[in-house]
């Protein structure tokens, strides 16, 4: 029986990684894949998407377009560390065009699928989690009908790498992550990001999963050379902690809704976002005395199965 998957993008390098991981998985439906501003704006994030597909072979996969800025105030920027396009300025005259995506809203569409298949979906978030928040307010009961909600997304150690204290994706929109953490009621994995910083993969990975002979290396190649560049300049390797290495960081939470046992250990809390402050707006509150009074606790990735995510990640470009 296969796993049937609902992935939200904001489709840089690393959620182009992880669709990539996920289209090649045995066993795994993608029933939709929808985009959301972050990494660039949404309608490139949905020409991207359509790239991914196209390089797999799974153009047939429905691509939605959807929220185009946050609930409140402005996009922020996501910076040049996917490039301008968000897949490294990585020219491609066959690429897709925005015709080939659904009339339908990304939000209709989460609705829409997640209740023809009510308990089988695992809702996975690579990207500020607009979309989802828009969706369970026009559906409160949306989140009982999910399997499983997987973000990446998140800190636990007020570690910052868009603000002070706050990550990207939670921070692009702070008010629909705060709507997801508290509204989704259903079992919710996250892969923080913190912890991929800590789980890096070695560089010297990376030149063996990138020289592999097909047509998905050669494109993930084109369009990570950017972002590699980027990662090794001296503030990259301070703010991502643990250090050297590769992090895929959308690719844990694909990896997590795909493979139940690729969890090794988790922490187990409440938890929510902060609104307000200078410098902590977007940041995630872990509630380990709870004091917030929620009975909703959210497992907190905390050391994964390496061996099992290379054998993924090599998969993903064969």
């Amino acid at each position: 029986m296969s796993k049937k998957l609902l992935v939200d993008v904001d489709c840089g390098v690393d959620d182009a990684q992880a669709l990539m991981l996920a289209l090649a998985a045995p066993n795994v439906k993608i029933l939709g894949i929808t985009c959301v501003h972050g990494n660039t704006i949404v309608e490139n994030v949905c020409k991207n998407t359509l790239r991914v597909l196209q390089v797999c072979n799974k153009l047939e996969i429905p691509v939605f377009i959807g929220a185009s800025k946050p609930i409140l105030g402005k996009c922020i920027s996501a910076g040049l560390f996917h490039g301008q396009d968000g897949l490294g300025d990585a020219p491609d005259p066959c690429a897709p065009g925005l015709n080939l995506a659904q009339k339908e809203h990304a939000v209709s569409a989460i609705i829409r699928i997640v209740n023809e298949n009510p308990g089988e979906v695992s809702l996975v978030a690579t990207a500020p989690l607009t979309n989802l928040a828009l969706a369970v307010k026009m559906d409160p009961s949306l989140p009982s009908k999910l399997k499983g909600l997987y973000i990446m997304g998140g800190n636990t150690e007020s570690r910052g790498n868009t603000t002070a204290c706050g990550e990207f994706n939670f921070t692009a929109d702070p008010e629909a992550a705060y709507i997801v953490l508290n509204d989704y009621q259903c079992p919710t994995y996250l892969a923080c990001w913190e912890f991929t910083c800590y789980s890096k993969l070695p560089w010297d990975f990376c030149k063996v999963w990138l020289a592999q002979d097909s047509d998905k290396a050669r494109f993930m190649e084109k369009i990570f050379r950017y972002s590699i560049e980027a990662a090794k300049t001296e503030r990259l390797e301070k703010e991502c902690v643990g250090g050297t290495g590769f992090i895929s960081c959308d690719s844990y939470a694909i990896a997590a809704a795909i493979d139940d046992s690729f969890i090794l250990e988790s922490d187990c809390y409440p938890v929510s976002v902060e609104l307000t402050g200078m410098h902590t707006r977007g940041m995630m509150i872990v509630d380990t005395l709870e004091f917030l009074g929620k009975t909703h606790k959210a497992f907190i990735m905390k050391k994964v199965n390496m061996e099992k995510f290379k054998q993924m990640m090599m998969a993903a470009l064969k």
